[in-house]
């Protein structure tokens, strides 16, 4: 089978989707897939063109991170995917930005089109009576369509006029997102929680810093490590230093992702404390890594994070947030909470489930046969 995937961001973009994108072509490739990936060329240095674990890339203009942007993006991207499409099979559009070229690339050819819609990019926009229209074609128009949460898929099917939208959560590579013993001397006199979050206001991460007085009350040798980067940093490191507990939140910068479990490994807790989220490939890692996660309730958060696996809690609320990392990092489970979360990852969310389900639909729509599982409903 020869499978070409458009998206706008992939490796070595550090990102959810990106990883979510890179673990599902790989996936693809080792069950001997042919895998093309059509994407930007965001990170300056970046090849034009480059073999990475046997997935072909090629990268073209992307004039700004800006709706703008990727409209700029469909247009510089649209020859290439119209060229590869001739050689593919099946055509994946990853987010909402690239259906357009992706349906460029199959017209009047007979390639079915699958697109996969993710994060809360979509979500706000769906709110927006601009945006309604133009998102609901791009619901239609491909032959299925995949969303990363209930949520994303409810507000698509509704946009696209009752079209079936079938829900499927990201997945995680479960041999490399995996516990591991950490290198952290500090670990043996501190008590260490783990924010892996991009630092953009969506991602709730100044309530967690809010939190931070209020849990060291009770841990006074707590410890915040925060791992992403973001144009809130400057912003959130003030706000430690005013709070007083500026040497408590470290801020660790963007990691490459080949590093994400060793960090991961080194914290107790991961929190999550997003006002907007669909479901966080993060939260999946770090529970693969065998972390307890607390959460927002929010988006498709509460669809992969419960009472057995860590915590859910309102958004935007720094004291709901403190009394349940408090409670958590007091428990006498908390080790037995993580290896609940690690093994629900396993059993349902790995990238083996996921590129399993991603060859059943992509069969099916060459044999003509509807993609949809016999009982409609999450992965």
């Amino acid at each position: 089978m020869r499978v070409l995937i458009h998206c706008v961001y992939y490796s070595p973009e550090v990102g959810g989707l990106e990883s979510h994108i890179v673990g599902l072509a790989t996936g693809l490739v080792r069950r001997g897939v042919e895998v093309r990936v059509v994407t930007s060329r965001s990170v300056v240095g970046s090849a034009s063109e480059e073999e990475i674990e046997g997935v072909r890339v090629r990268r073209r203009w992307l004039p700004s991170r800006s709706p703008a942007g990727w409209f700029g993006y469909a247009i510089a991207s649209a020859p290439l995917a119209r060229r590869w499409a001739a050689w593919a099979q099946v055509v994946h559009a990853q987010s909402f930005a690239s259906v357009p070229p992706a349906r460029f690339a199959t017209w009047g050819r007979k390639r079915p089109l699958v697109a996969s819609f993710h994060t809360s990019h979509f979500l706000r926009r769906a709110r927006r009576r601009i945006w309604a229209p133009v998102l609901g074609a791009l619901v239609r128009w491909p032959d299925h369509v995949l969303a990363a949460s209930r949520e994303i898929a409810e507000v698509a099917s509704r946009l696209g006029n009752g079209r079936y939208v079938e829900a499927l959560t990201n997945g995680v590579d479960t041999d490399a997102f995996r516990p591991l013993e950490a290198d952290d001397p500090e670990a043996r006199t501190t008590r260490t929680v783990l924010v892996p979050r991009r630092l953009f206001e969506k991602n709730g991460v100044e309530y967690l810093v809010r939190a931070v007085p209020l849990i060291r009350s009770r841990v006074p040798n707590l410890r915040v490590l925060v791992i992403g980067d973001g144009p809130e940093r400057p912003r959130l490191e003030t706000l430690a230093r005013e709070l007083g507990v500026g040497p408590a939140v470290e801020f660790l910068g963007s990691r490459p992702h080949e590093e994400m479990p060793a960090l991961l490994s080194r914290g107790e807790i991961a929190i999550f404390p997003s006002l907007m989220e669909a479901t966080s490939v993060a939260a999946l890692e770090a529970m693969s890594c065998g972390r307890p996660v607390v959460a927002s309730a929010v988006g498709g958060l509460p669809e992969i994070v419960d009472a057995e696996v860590g915590d859910l809690v309102p958004p935007g609320d720094p004291e709901a947030l403190a009394t349940s990392v408090i409670r958590l990092l007091e428990s006498d489970h908390l080790a037995e909470t993580g290896r609940r979360a690690r093994e629900r990852v396993v059993e349902r969310w790995s990238n083996d489930r996921l590129v399993e389900r991603h060859l059943e639909i992509y069969g099916a729509l060459l044999e003509g046969r509807d993609p949809r599982p016999s009982i409609a409903g999450d992965h």
